[in-house]
């Protein structure tokens, strides 16, 4: 027979120590009393599972022309050399450097699906769903690179600085 109480969550869980300020504590008590719960709530009210919205997409950015679009993604983070642009609220655009080739991505997409733990539907959806989409566009040959220009606005340490 077990003792103490029953689990709050039905898949896998970790107890965590988390320091927060006093305006979020007060937040997350508006939306449950338990802490753990309103983390919860508020953590899939950020990250709804919408139908309507592709945790991958294209979206056209001049007639004929569009550009990939993904959701939050701790496992595409992992890409060390992938940049990823926020330019809508949870919304990112992929960046990878000059001269990487595409193909140096769909293999570290196959590389971080062979480590996806059960639980992690939405990391899958994600990757796969890039995988499958560039994959698709690269053998009908409709996918190419540009450039983006960034501008450093903050001056980096150890850098001389020009008057």
């Amino acid at each position: 027979m077990k003792r103490g109480r029953p689990p709050k969550f039905q898949e896998p869980r970790h107890p965590i120590t988390v320091t927060l300020p006093e305006s979020t504590l007060a937040q997350l008590a508006a939306i449950n009393s338990d802490r753990s719960r309103a983390i919860v709530k508020a953590a899939t009210a950020a990250l709804p599972v919408d139908p309507k919205r592709k945790p991958v997409e294209l979206v056209e950015v001049l007639p004929g022309l569009s550009v990939i679009l993904i959701g939050p993604s701790r496992y595409i983070q992992k890409i060390k050399w992938l940049r990823l642009v926020e330019v809508a609220p949870l919304r990112f655009l992929l960046t990878i450097p000059t001269g990487t080739a595409v193909d140096s991505l769909e293999l570290a997409l196959l590389d971080l699906l062979q480590n996806l733990k059960p639980y992690e539907d939405r990391e899958g959806l994600i990757l796969e769903g890039l995988r499958d989409l560039i994959r698709r566009l690269r053998v009908d040959g409709k996918l190419s690179k540009g450039e983006l220009l960034f501008v450093e606005t903050k001056s980096r340490q150890g850098r001389n600085r020009r008057h």
